[in-house]
């Protein structure tokens, strides 16, 4: 084949050569051309016919034979391969020049410890020993090439190394062949083959004679580098630092538990980026681990050594108690050294690694420590809820952890999310300049299969949510069932239905009695006679006894049969099938869940059903992230939640039942996957579903920001409007905010003078007062800290803390407005109703206690609960919720200790025995209330303005234009007193008042005069001189607010200005100030009340007397003093041309007339 290809290609040739022909033709053109010589070179007289071509032709030819001619596909190959090679070689040289860069001395590797055997209980490290370990003085140290496989890698790269070699030979010698092989053609391709073999041959030979200098050059470089870090390891030697690791006894059922967590994957990534960023942020859904194992892999990385702590924040108390005693149980240690603290308790020690803690807790310690110096990292657990204070954590922290790491004091900030939410805090760039690395954490999840209805229930969810609980009960396979609604009377009416619908054995609900009981029982129950048993209908059986069972499932059974079959596995929403005939024979284990409930109720939750009833939780949104309850396959969600609104002008708050966001639905969604695979049942359809909002809106966004305006003001940021928010409030919660605050005296006024613009910055950036700093130190509102500022007056102070507790701690009565069941229980609720409104009476009393309102009885509610020993018994018989009690008894302790912390002197206890207020006492809290809720004050609307019917018994407030009510439920709801006060205003079938005390109308302008418009001083009475504070009295009409209202002319100050200081003047010669010089009134050249006249400036002395008072500003009686201490002559000379030149000796010995 090769023959033919050889004789095909010297065909080629030949014709190729043939063309040489033509050019002998030519020749006899150019001897034609001979006639006309003289233009010819070499042609002359004696030779005509010369002809110059074949010299000429034989320099072309060697012209032609130097071009280089295209290489063979064969050769160009062979080149190519060689080329690859030798860039091979090349990059394979620089790459171990940067692997011998980077690679550890022996000495260091023998710190590091294995990864290999954690949890094993075996040695964390070995020392390996080398042969080079005795050849310690050579000059290179001992070269590790891997860590494994060393020797295999050698002798790969030999074999590489011969197989290259092999390869050139062989290319070589196939191109010496050809070459020969083509010698027997003419003597042009003969020329040509022998250039390109010279050429082939030369690179060759310069590619071994490179790659002999590249070994060499290694070699060199290789002896310098490993000279250099010989070097450098002996001048770093007392810098090198181990890795450190803290190791951790666990169980060894914890151990295996641990690793089936998905988190435990990615603690390699996890540590990785938490080591070389200041901030990560850290996604994971519930159930991930993440926030049991974060804070054990930066404990065993050695975050809480050297005296540092790993600070945790939770939103939740529960959570923080919870997960720290959940942490110390697997790592094995004491709650000592993990602990928790919360707003009132704690079990901090000093031996503390790991401290859980409420979002409020670290925002007290930044107060006291703005860099926390004792925190090495902080995570800030479940972000995604958006609570105010996790918004304000992240904000200061994203300033401390740089500022920290510019000091020297390196810390990290770790962001924990449940869901992929975070733009807010990595597009951030006021939060942060460069964006944090998010990690992703798969959760533990099983598959679940969501079911939509066709068609969406705007009103009665609460009967579907029934009817799809009752088919998922009759026709699916064992699992728990969880259903979310939206507040707690519809939890209980659910609860109460189900339990009519599957009951199940009084004994079942027995959770986990003593056995030893049980024996006992049993005994008994064989001891007893056999009575006649009726006889039964096995037809229609009945599992439940008689004689046993609680109230909701004695209740009345409808007669209604079922219109859907058992067979039927259709779980549609079709509003007919009505599900309400008892059937014991399928019982249901149902509980109730809400942030209000007990917490022994709330316990319940966790434990395993009775043996043959399948559990079932109705729970409010608190079952969606707080809380994962095992055994869940069924999840049944309403697709709405309750949520609490504020009006930002008015603070009016209201309940409204919205829609949830589709995050949200998809958290209540993977609450049916946590063990096994499940399905959930949405009450509403896919494009109503598709109308949700993404996520929901952060809480900031909803609530007044007063309270964290004065903390960030307490921490000297003085413009809140700059705060680096994740999401910024409103401008005008700001504005509100900074307006609340000036008006309580917590900040100061800004200037009411100059340009606009300048007067609006100042509103937003106003300094914060001594009392400010006084009331940030509260851990309540602004509104209560201003009154516990205020309550150190005629012993008040211990009432006014309850008051204050109580205030804070919401519903701390128990609700009877749940519908009844039956006439029994209907019955039983009205009792109960009875002796509880009679017992608020009785709290309220009679006179000034009275008018104290819903604040006297919630301070006798927590009086006599204190006195009774705060039992839950008591609780249940006068109708307290006795958590909320526990919370108040707490909160009272607490502010107590920070009332003590800002006075040293006020020597506060909290007295259970505490006795009632007197009644000046009384009055005395009425005046510092209306101190406190100063813009929460209501009018009576009068006869006169009574157009409307609906405004009947209605109140009238600044800021609203609806009539707001006093509730049925409290103390002045009959007494209807003309002024009150309230707490806060909720928005039902009405807008009612919560809260409520009575107030009189003469207080407001002395109390509140930042909310009052003043009149002019009234000429009748004409202003007097008060001898008891020194100052110049008058009468002042006012109105209140912008709504006017005319209040009771009142004695006050005379206002500012050239007026005072004339009546003080007038005062002061007629003696009323200094009394020695009263004696020289009647010898007066001019009557004290010239001062007073429009014509006083022609006369000299009203003049001279005026101008001294202006110009020292002296207005008072103390102000006078203050300037006789430093001049004793002021006003001499003034008061000398009042009288006669005969007692200007006398007035001078006894001046200043003091």
């Amino acid at each position: 084949m090769g023959r033919l290809r050889k004789k095909h290609n010297w065909k080629g040739r030949q014709q190729n050569e043939a063309k040489p022909a033509p050019t002998e033709l030519k020749e006899s053109d150019v001897m034609v051309e001979v006639t006309d010589y003289a233009g010819l070179k070499g042609v002359d007289e004696s030779n005509a016919l010369v002809l110059p071509a074949t010299k000429a032709k034989k320099q072309k030819v060697q012209q032609q034979v130097n071009k280089k001619k295209p290489l063979t596909k064969k050769q160009r190959k062979n080149l190519e391969k060689v080329l690859e090679q030798k860039e091979k070689k090349a990059n394979r040289a620089n790459i171990l020049n940067k692997l011998s860069e980077v690679q550890l001395p022996e000495t260091e590797l023998k710190l590091l410890y294995t990864s290999s055997k954690l949890g094993t209980g075996d040695k964390l490290f070995e020392i390996k020993t080398s042969l080079d370990e005795s050849q310690d003085d050579s000059s290179a140290p001992f070269k590790i090439s891997s860590l494994s496989g060393a020797n295999r890698k050698r002798k790969r790269r030999r074999a590489d190394e011969d197989q290259d070699e092999s390869e050139e030979e062989d290319s070589s010698a196939e191109k010496m062949n050809e070459a020969s092989d083509s010698s027997s053609e003419d003597e042009m391709d003969e020329e040509e083959d022998g250039s390109e073999k010279e050429t082939l041959a030369e690179k060759v030979e310069e590619q071994k004679e490179e790659e002999k200098q590249t070994v060499v050059e290694q070699k060199e470089e290789k002896k310098e580098s490993n000279e250099k870090k010989s070097k450098q390891a002996l001048h770093k030697k007392g810098e090198c630092k181990p890795a450190v690791f803290i190791p951790v006894d666990r169980l060894p059922e914890i151990q295996e538990a641990r690793l089936k967590l998905p988190v435990l994957a990615e603690e390699q990534v996890i540590m990785e980026a938490v080591r070389e960023n200041e901030s990560v942020v850290l996604c994971g859904e519930t159930g991930s681990g993440k926030t049991t194992q974060v804070p054990q892999f930066l404990y065993e990385a050695g975050y809480a050594s050297a005296g540092r702590i790993i600070g945790v924040t939770e939103p939740r108390r529960v959570a923080a108690v919870s997960m720290s005693r959940r942490v110390a149980k697997e790592m094995n240690l004491s709650t000592g050294v993990v602990s928790y603290q919360i707003r009132y308790e704690g079990n901090v020690t000093q031996d503390t690694k790991i401290k859980f803690m409420t979002d409020g807790v670290l925002l007290k310690e930044i107060q006291r420590d703005f860099l926390l110096q004792k925190y090495s990292v902080i995570i800030i657990d479940e972000a995604h809820e958006r609570s105010v204070y996790t918004d304000i954590l992240i904000g200061l922290l994203s300033r401390i952890v740089p500022l920290r790491n510019r000091k020297g004091l390196p810390m990290k900030l770790l962001i924990m999310s449940a869901t992929l939410r975070v733009e807010d805090f990595t597009e951030n760039k006021r939060l942060f300049r460069t964006p944090p690395p998010v990690i992703s954490v798969e959760a533990r999840q099983f598959p679940v299969s969501v079911h939509f209805n066709k068609q969406t229930p705007m009103d009665d969810y609460t009967g579907e949510a029934f009817r799809k609980t009752c088919k998922i009960h009759r026709m699916l396979p064992p699992g728990g069932i969880l259903v979310f609604l939206t507040g707690q009377a519809e939890v209980h009416t659910l609860c109460r239905r189900l339990r009519k619908a599957f009951p199940y054995r009084a004994s079942s609900q027995t959770d986990a009695e003593d056995p030893s009981e049980e024996l006992r029982k049993s005994k008994k129950a064989k001891k007893k006679k056999f009575v006649s048993l009726p006889r039964i209908d096995l037809d229609n059986y009945s599992a439940l006894p008689v004689d046993e069972g609680d109230e909701d499932r004695q209740a009345g059974i409808d007669d209604d049969s079922d219109e859907g079959s058992d067979l039927d596995l259709d779980l549609g929403d079709n509003p007919d099938d009505t599900v309400e005939e008892a059937d014991p024979s399928i019982p249901l284990y149902v509980l109730p869940l809400y942030s209000l409930l007990a917490p022994e109720q709330q316990a319940k939750v966790f434990r395993p059903p009775p043996p043959g009833a399948r559990l079932c939780v109705v729970a409010t949104n608190v079952a969606e992230t707080s809380l994962t309850i095992p055994g869940v396959k069924y999840v049944v969600d309403c697709g709405r939640v309750k949520k609490r609104f504020y009006d930002r002008v008015t603070g009016v708050s209201s309940f409204k039942v919205t829609w949830i966001s589709q995050a949200s639905a998809n958290q209540r969604a993977g609450r049916a996957g946590r063990t096994e695979s499940g399905h959930c049942y949405r009450l509403y359809s896919s494009a109503v579903f598709g109308d949700f909002s993404l996520f929901s809106e952060a809480e900031i966004t909803r609530r007044p920001v007063d309270d964290l305006v004065l903390q960030m003001k307490d921490l000297n940021i003085e413009k809140v409007v700059n705060f680096p928010f994740p999401t910024p409030p409103s401008s005008e919660a700001l504005v509100a905010a900074e307006q609340l605050l000036v008006s309580l005296g917590a900040l100061e006024e800004p200037p009411r003078q100059g340009r606009m613009v300048d007067q609006k910055r100042a509103r937003l950036s106003c300094p914060i007062t001594p009392l400010g700093r006084a009331m940030a130190a509260f851990p309540v509102s602004p509104r209560y800290a201003k009154m516990l500022a205020l309550g150190r007056q005629q012993g008040c102070m211990p009432y006014i803390i309850t008051i204050v507790a109580a205030m804070t701690v919401r519903e701390i009565f128990e609700e009877l407005d749940r519908p009844a069941s039956s006439e029994e229980e209907s019955s039983k609720q009205a009792s109960r109703k009875a002796r509880f409104s009679q017992m608020r009476r009785l709290w309220a009393g009679q006179g000034q206690s009275l008018l104290l309102g819903d604040l006297m009885v919630m301070l006798g509610a927590v009086g006599a609960c204190e006195f009774a020993g705060c039992t839950s018994a008591f609780c249940e018989e006068n109708g307290l919720r006795y958590k909320a009690m526990l919370e108040i008894r707490r909160l009272r302790g607490q502010l107590t200790n920070a009332v003590n912390a800002v006075c040293s002197d006020a020597a506060v206890c909290v007295d259970g025995k505490m006795a009632p207020p007197t009644e000046s006492q009384v009055v005395c809290l009425r005046q510092i209330v209306l101190a406190g809720l100063g813009d929460h004050l209501a009018r009576r609307v009068q006869a006169e303005e009574l157009l409307d019917p609906k405004w009947r018994n209605g109140y009238k407030t600044p800021l609203l234009d609806e009539p707001v009510f006093i509730h049925p439920s409290s103390a002045l709801h009959k007494t209807l007193p003309e002024f009150v006060v309230y707490q806060e205003v909720m928005e039902t079938t009405k807008m009612y008042m919560k809260g409520v005390c009575a107030v009189q109308a003469d207080w407001i302008p002395k109390l509140l005069p930042q909310y009052c418009h003043f009149s002019g001083p009234e000429q009748n009475p004409a202003p007097w001189y008060c001898p008891l504070s020194g100052k110049v009295k008058c009468q002042q009409q006012s109105t209140f607010f912008r709504v006017a209202w005319k209040l009771p002319a009142i004695e006050m100050d005379h206002p500012e200005g050239l007026e005072q200081y004339k009546l003080f003047a007038k005062f002061l010669l007629e003696g009323q100030v200094c009394p020695k010089l009263q004696q020289f009134s009647t010898c007066l050249l001019s009557t004290p009340s010239t001062m007073l006249k429009t014509w006083a400036k022609l006369q000299p002395r009203t003049e001279s007397l005026l101008s001294a008072l202006v110009s020292e500003k002296v207005d008072n009686r103390d102000a006078l003093q203050a300037v006789w201490q430093k001049k004793e002559k002021f006003l001499l000379s003034a008061y000398c041309q009042w009288i006669p030149e005969s007692l200007h000796q006398d007035v001078t010995k006894s001046w200043p007339p003091i």
